[in-house]
């Protein structure tokens, strides 16, 4: 050995030696496959659990201000908007540059934007953190990232593992919106947003202590299994753009997304209005997080029983019945219908995003498929954004819910159709 070698990178190069030897053996590739999956799902459960957690800061936020609610929901719009938009950007940042780096960004972003926002004034100034600078990290710590570093451990069985991370989306609300509420009604909003931020920060240093160049290199069993030919004639993204599965899985994600977040925006504003209490409220939706979970494996789980595209049109359905339950709640508000509400709509919030993300990264593997999943993504952003600010402009349109509830109604009809007549996703 070259004595002026340093002792720090021969060290690091054995631990590496010995990291890579680890993941090479089954019982070690299954060990940190595991891990992986669960360090995803922590991250998505921070990520989706705070952007959520808006929808329990909107009615003391407008009443502080005395904002009206298209207002207030610009700021959510934004959040997704601004996710979306990211979206290829975060796929191709990772697709250059590995985890670490744009993992390490959404928790500086999201820690610094909770931190603004517990000193804003004006509307702008949420619009700027609560909206785009935490819509920004959301996705950086987000699906895309989340799918593209399964995909190097999971292979074949990725739709099961990103059924585990959608369920974070459950996991966040689950525990993020009652947590928000007390925390509210204990400190007010503003000293709940700094907790938020130095909460966020606080995570860097232990993300940034991880081994990510092991995580980053996949299981050797999964990379072996992958097809040198499809690669080497692997898809752009401008090839992409051309096919119609593209646009038909954009659309789906957009017009899922639009009627999905038309109603989730308002949720816990609307069950108030509809009689029942503030905390009540908040829980109530925070536990679609736990029928969320089941809703994500249950419709995987039919995946492999009775084929993608009837799963699929069964969560469609289930969706629609939840809406419906929810439009009869404000005329008689009682645990039943609340509670058939949270079953059929809160399971079904994202249930169909595993398949979605499974089939995309399937028809565009290759090298560039964080940049392509990632665009196509964007519906997902543009959806939300789109949806809930429509919902709160069609709410103080008709001092009421019941065009806003029609609205959401038709979009996730729309966002069904794919499935019913575009080759590629009927197969």
């Amino acid at each position: 050995m070259d004595q002026n070698t340093p002792k720090e990178t021969t060290a690091e190069a054995s631990k590496d030696t010995h990291q890579v030897g680890v993941a090479a053996t089954p019982r070690g590739a299954v060990r940190l496959a595991l891990t992986v999956l669960a360090l995803c799902f922590t991250l998505a459960v921070l990520g989706r659990g705070l952007g959520d957690s808006f929808t329990v800061f909107l009615k003391p936020i407008s009443e502080s201000f005395g904002w009206d609610r298209a207002q207030i929901v610009s700021v959510y719009s934004l959040t997704w908007l601004a996710s979306g938009l990211t979206a290829p950007f975060v796929g191709r940042l990772f697709d250059h540059s590995g985890p670490r780096i744009v993992y390490a960004l959404g928790l500086l972003l999201l820690g610094a934007a909770f931190l603004i926002a517990a000193h804003a004034q004006h509307l702008w100034q949420f619009q700027l953190s609560i909206g785009l600078c935490v819509g920004i990290g959301i996705a950086f710590i987000g699906i895309v990232p989340n799918s593209i570093l399964l995909g190097r451990w999971f292979g074949p069985r990725l739709p099961t593992a990103m059924s585990v991370v959608y369920s974070a989306m459950g996991g966040g609300v689950l525990a993020l919106l009652p947590a928000s509420q007390l925390l509210i009604d204990h400190l007010g909003w503003r000293d709940t947003y700094q907790l938020f931020g130095f909460a966020a920060l606080g995570l860097l240093v232990p993300l940034l202590l991880l081994p990510w160049r092991l995580f980053a290199a996949g299981s050797p069993h999964v990379v072996k299994k992958t097809d040198p030919d499809f690669v080497d004639n692997g898809w752009t993204l401008l090839g992409a753009m051309r096919h119609h599965a593209f646009w038909a899985l954009f659309s789906t994600f957009f017009f899922t997304a639009v009627g999905m977040y038309a109603i989730a925006a308002q949720i816990v504003a609307y069950l108030i209005d509809a009689g029942f209490p503030p905390l009540q409220a908040a829980t109530a939706w925070g536990f679609s997080g736990v029928v969320l979970v089941f809703g994500m494996l249950g419709v995987s789980a039919l995946d492999g029983l009775i084929g993608r595209r009837p799963s699929v049109l069964l969560s469609y359905a289930i969706s629609i019945l939840g809406i419906v339950l929810l439009w009869l709640l404000q005329y008689s508000p009682n645990i039943l219908l609340l509670t058939g509400f949270v079953v059929c709509f809160g399971s079904m919030m994202g249930s169909r995003g595993p398949l979605i993300s499974a089939t995309a990264m399937r028809i565009f593997q290759g090298k560039r498929v964080g940049t392509i999943y990632g665009t196509i993504s964007i519906g997902s952003g543009l959806g939300s954004a789109f949806g809930s600010w429509s919902g709160g402009l069609i709410h103080d349109a008709t001092h009421g819910y019941n065009a806003l509830l029609a609205f959401a109604l038709a979009s996730v009809v729309l966002g069904m159709i794919p499935f019913l007549i575009v080759p590629a996703l009927r197969r």
